[in-house]
């Protein structure tokens, strides 16, 4: 009886087949531009994103730029093994975490924020003046931004250090004081991010359905109470997906922001990985032991992004994939 009721169905398995390729080919044929327009950035990615990755073979060799990498002799995990065992990446890598971890919990939140209060200002012409303002250091250079706050902290004569002079305090080097670089550190990428960051809750919250924030008018809600249970609920897949891939750049702390800003004397506190590799691979010209710390970085920040949409999926039921 199995055998018999089976034996109709065998059929239908490729006629299933074929009309999916049917249907898969003219929805093709009617998007082909949307297709066409894919091409350029599936080329940036292979030849910028993918054909790089064949020098990952470095971090297992020891790197000769002389020989090449098929003349370099191959070393397995020597690179590896030089890595865990060295003291100043374990300062490094602990200097990374930290300064990622203080950048999370303090300014995460401060776009949120931003395009919640932003989104309750009634005057049009005020919101656009604020948006524009708080939007603009994004499109300066760290090396613009190091500049200018080079200036604003100088011991001598730096407006915030006239400022603590003013106040009955003694100057302080910001820049050059262990004890303060990672808060100056923080407080500039916030400076600079902030207001770009909030750019994307402001479009989330854009797409919150209107007819329920009229519904709440009409129970006599107040701004506060929808706020909290219209517009925060609305925008929390997008706050969950940013902060994913926040999670999954913890290893990524700012390098191009610290090269601008550090020096030697605040290696101890500022030197993260990024600027480690390239002190070690450009300066030393150690490309394999630089190649190594680059392999471990991305394979822990692929672990990272993979286990923090796994933890959402599980407990928020909010994921990216």
């Amino acid at each position: 009886m199995s055998l018999a009721a089976e034996e109709p169905n065998r059929p239908a398995a490729p006629a299933r087949a074929r009309a999916e390729r049917k249907r898969r080919w003219k929805l093709f044929r009617n998007n082909y531009e949307m297709y066409v327009l894919l091409l350029p950035g599936l080329a940036f990615l292979l030849l910028f994103k993918y054909t790089p990755m064949y020098g990952v073979v470095i971090a297992f060799q020891d790197f000769n730029i002389f020989d090449g990498i098929r003349g370099s002799a191959w070393v397995g995990s020597d690179q590896f093994q030089k890595l865990f065992h060295s003291e100043e990446f374990m300062q490094v890598f602990r200097n990374t975490l930290i300064i990622s971890f203080y950048k999370i919990v303090l300014l995460f939140p401060v776009p949120i924020v931003l395009a919640l209060f932003l989104n309750e200002v009634a005057s049009m012409a005020f919101k656009r003046t604020v948006q524009t303002v708080v939007y603009l250091p994004h499109f300066l250079s760290w090396v613009i931004i190091a500049g200018l706050f080079v200036n604003i902290l100088s011991p001598s004569g730096g407006l915030v250090n006239q400022l603590v002079v003013a106040l009955g305090g003694k100057p302080v080097s910001f820049l050059i004081d262990n004890d303060w670089f990672r808060s100056v550190l923080v407080f500039t990428a916030g400076w600079k991010e902030a207001g770009w960051n909030a750019i994307i809750f402001i479009a989330a919250i854009a797409g919150i359905d209107q007819d329920q924030y009229e519904a709440a008018r009409v129970d006599g809600a107040g701004r506060i109470k929808m706020m909290l249970h219209i517009t925060l609920p609305g925008i929390a897949p997008t706050i969950v997906l940013m902060f994913i891939l926040r999670i999954g750049n913890l290893l990524e702390a700012g390098t191009e922001q610290i090269l601008t800003m550090y020096n030697p004397v605040v290696y101890e506190t500022g030197d993260i990985i990024g600027t480690y590799v390239y002190r070690v691979g450009l300066g030393k010209m150690d490309y394999s032991f630089s190649t190594a710390v680059g392999l471990f970085n991305s394979v822990v920040g692929f672990l990272l992004i993979m286990s923090g949409n796994l933890v959402s999926k599980k407990w928020l039921r909010r994921s990216i994939w």
